[in-house]
């Protein structure tokens, strides 16, 4: 059993811390017919975050489970190739809802312009057509790829804490079966799949922009346990059809980035303002740049970014950057936390920069000691929460304070 070679960034330096449209485009919110009132939104999505080479890779199939958030009465999946530096064929696509692990319970064929291969350039992104299939809120849905030819270099997105199927080397097409018998090996990351939208009522989405904390970073795998997948189904228990999309990436900062995780202020427009129905924008970002940025660089980029998204007709939620002192692998100074409290201070009372404000840092802060997690919040690491810190970002937002006039309360 052969996996690619990969190379990683020690994991202190990874805690801390016009594209090539293929087969169609994608808008902030694509209007359907005149009087529909049914339009895309995007019900999934993740952020590319890497690019890694790989060797002796072809005749390959991935499964990928996603979770989705708003339901919807037809699905399309968008592709990225954006850090590659060769092209990639897709042989062959399926979409189709999960029959637990591997298993899918029935694939739907995937098309791109009404063809069943698709090839992206390097740097480029493919858009499939309408499957028609109803997707429910908060249901597992599989996107199989087939990789005929060979790969060279991967774009996905890591430490997705979830399970990602593959087949062996050279086992060719298994995309339409629906067990899991194929496939033999598992990483943790999403290759290629940038996100899943589907055709659904003009309820918009909301999309959390943020680091590894919104990526989900040790809270459980394989659960959905990250904070914006309990945002959505807080949404889609009191009235369903908003979408939630994390747009997070590990060590990912405000004022500063690299090649493949570019700065929130960089990969706005990709991450956030190009999805489909985006609506809202919970941005929670900051604690990366305490160490290297001023606090006013810091708010200087939040107000940047919410500035960009007002313009796009966006709202914009701002979060509080959350306690770390003692964090395990250092960064942590009193002149840090004077910058944390400083920006804090700033979302808390933006002057109208913001349209509104979730405190996490009041959510998840020991109370004997503001400038640390809480205990019962604490992944172990004294910067990461756990599955119940996830849970009180999750709740600490005000529903309606998304402007999504859900009747939310």
């Amino acid at each position: 059993m052969r996996r690619p070679a990969r190379f990683r960034p020690t994991l202190a330096a990874l805690l801390l811390a016009v594209a090539a449209l293929v087969a169609g485009t994608v808008a902030p919110a694509e209007a359907g017919q005149r009087g529909d009132r049914r339009a895309w939104t995007a019900t999934w999505a993740t952020a590319a975050s890497e690019h890694y080479e790989v060797s002796g890779m072809s005749e390959v199939t991935v499964r990928m489970p996603v979770r989705t958030s708003v339901g919807g009465s037809s699905v399309r999946i968008r592709l990225t190739n954006a850090y590659a530096t060769d092209p990639v064929t897709i042989g062959h696509a399926t979409v189709g809802l999960r029959d637990g692990g591997s298993a899918v319970a029935r694939p739907y064929d995937v098309r791109f312009g009404g063809k069943r291969a698709v090839t992206i350039p390097a740097g480029g992104e493919a858009v499939s057509d309408p499957v028609r299939l109803a997707v429910p809120a908060l249901a597992d849905l599989v996107v199989s790829l087939h990789l005929p030819g060979q790969v060279t270099h991967i774009t996905d997105h890591w430490w997705a804490q979830q399970t990602v199927y593959w087949t062996d080397y050279g086992a060719g097409d298994h995309v339409s079966d629906t067990s899991g018998d194929a496939y033999t090996w598992t990483t943790t990351s999403w290759p290629f799949l940038s996100g899943v939208d589907v055709t659904a009522p003009r309820t918009g989405a909301v999309v959390a922009l943020g680091d590894s904390i919104t990526d989900g970073s040790f809270s459980t795998a394989d659960t959905n346990q990250r904070w914006p997948d309990l945002l959505s189904a807080r949404l889609n228990a009191c009235l369903p059809g908003a979408g939630v999309l994390n747009a997070g990436i590990t060590s990912n900062r405000i004022t500063a980035g690299t090649e493949t995780n570019p700065s929130a202020l960089d990969r706005l427009d990709r991450d956030v303002l190009s999805q489909p129905g985006a609506r809202t924008l919970i941005l929670f970002e900051g604690i990366n740049d305490l160490g290297g940025a001023s606090a006013e660089q810091i708010v200087a980029g939040m107000t940047e970014i919410a500035d960009r998204a007002h313009r796009r007709g966006m709202r914009v939620v701002g979060a509080t950057i959350t306690p770390y002192k003692d964090f395990t692998w250092g960064g942590w100074t009193e002149e840090t936390e004077a910058r944390r409290q400083q920006v804090n201070a700033f979302v808390r009372d933006s002057g109208g920069v913001f349209d509104a404000y979730a405190d996490f840092d009041r959510a998840v802060r020991d109370p004997a000691d503001p400038r640390r997690l809480g205990v019962a919040y604490d992944s172990g690491d004294h910067l990461h929460p756990n599955d119940a810190g996830m849970k009180a970002f999750a709740d600490s937002i005000d529903l309606t304070s998304l402007g999504l006039g859900r009747g939310c309360s």
